[in-house]
């Protein structure tokens, strides 16, 4: 070794997650160890005053700074972010350490991401050895949408008209530009998509284009709607009670739908409306006729597809403003509800219980979770 190479400089490679160390005193012994952590190797320099050599072929990968380049930051700015949650006192690192290290964090995950277009590709490739774990970890991460962007996307098609549309969610949101265009270009890789509820739920109000736009559904979330996007996939698509995750392309089934129109019968025939209230009534203290018009000609309606556009919008209008008015709780409306739904069961003249679970099943799923401020 020159003597240059044995003045007190330190030299800290670090490439793919092998990390060598150089450090040369008067003694020059040489150890090899595997997979070190970088807060073991800052804390051995400082000990140490022999030549370590740290060798690891398991590449490092840090689930919070993958978090970081997943939302789009520069190295400066997750540098910055990383400093504020303490990471410099945590592995006592000087920044331009942590500055190296995020930086080859950030080249790694950005030569990963050709693979993780293609996830089926990561486990098979030779240039990264990264355990099984931890490949499950970066896929499902990579696939995953932030809220807010689901949110404005929701009931979009993703198409480049979309895309145009990136910077005003970008600026609207607080989210990276970056990180927008790489959750708008996970519709690309449909084929290829890990199946997740969180996707099934954006695919399918895309093809289903329901209105989640206006005024009045502002204060619901995207975890509201994935839920009742699940919900309506579930129980209302085509096939149904197979496994609906092998195909996030599903409809609504139109028989289903257009069967609904024979529930009118509780609201048209007025015996039969008289004896539903009877009914409810032994069991509430009151019946309620203009929510049942309600949840009943919403029903009626869904074969046109405009309605069902509107199915949402419609439960708010017609159903859950008017329950807020009233200031029910909403244990008061699950306990309208389920006695609302079941009472049906008793009227001997009334045919279509099986059509009316499965419509009530969803429904009150729905109105449930779409009840809060």
């Amino acid at each position: 070794m020159s003597s240059s190479a044995t003045s007190d400089a330190r030299a800290l490679l670090v490439e793919n997650g092998s990390v060598t160390v150089l450090r040369s005193l008067k003694t020059l012994t040489t150890r090899t160890f595997c997979s070190c952590s970088l807060h073991y190797l800052i804390h051995h320099l400082k000990m140490s005053m022999e030549l370590d050599v740290f060798v690891g072929n398991t590449t490092v990968l840090d689930e919070d700074v993958y978090q970081l380049w997943l939302d789009g930051h520069t190295v400066t700015d997750a540098v910055r972010l990383r400093m504020e949650t303490g990471a410099l006192l945590e592995c006592e690192a000087s920044a331009e350490v942590l500055q190296s290290d995020t930086m080859d964090q950030f080249r790694t995950f950005q030569m990963c991401e050709r693979l993780l277009q293609s996830p089926s590709k990561v486990a098979n490739q030779l240039l990264f050895q990264i355990p099984p774990q931890r490949q499950a970890m970066l896929i499902e991460r990579y696939y995953e949408f932030d809220s807010l962007f689901a949110r404005e996307v929701l009931g979009k098609k993703l198409s480049k008209g979309t895309k145009k549309d990136l910077d005003d969610i970008s600026s609207k949101t607080g989210i990276a530009l970056k990180s927008c265009r790489r959750q708008g270009d996970i519709n690309l890789y449909r084929s290829c998509v890990p199946p997740t509820w969180d996707y099934a739920a954006v695919v399918f109000f895309a093809n289903s284009r329901f209105e989640t736009g206006k005024k009045k559904l502002q204060y619901l979330s995207f975890q509201d709607f994935a839920f009742c996007a699940g919900q309506l996939i579930s129980y209302w698509t085509v096939g149904a009670t197979d496994s609906v995750m092998e195909d996030m392309d599903v409809d609504l089934e139109k028989e289903f739908l257009h069967d609904l129109k024979d529930l009118k019968v509780l609201v048209h025939d007025k015996d039969m409306l008289d004896q539903h209230k009877r009914q409810a009534e032994d069991f509430y203290r009151c019946f309620h006729v203009n929510l049942s018009r309600a949840l009943v000609n919403i029903a009626s309606k869904l074969t046109h597809t405009k309605d069902v556009r509107d199915l949402f919008i419609d439960l708010v209008e017609k159903f859950i403003e008017p329950c807020r008015s009233d200031k029910w709780t909403i244990g008061d409306l699950r306990l309208f509800l389920n006695h609302y739904s079941s009472t049906a069961h008793t009227l001997k003249a009334f045919r279509h219980q099986a059509i009316w679970d499965r419509y009530m099943g969803v429904i009150n799923s729905c109105i449930l979770k779409m009840y809060h401020d």
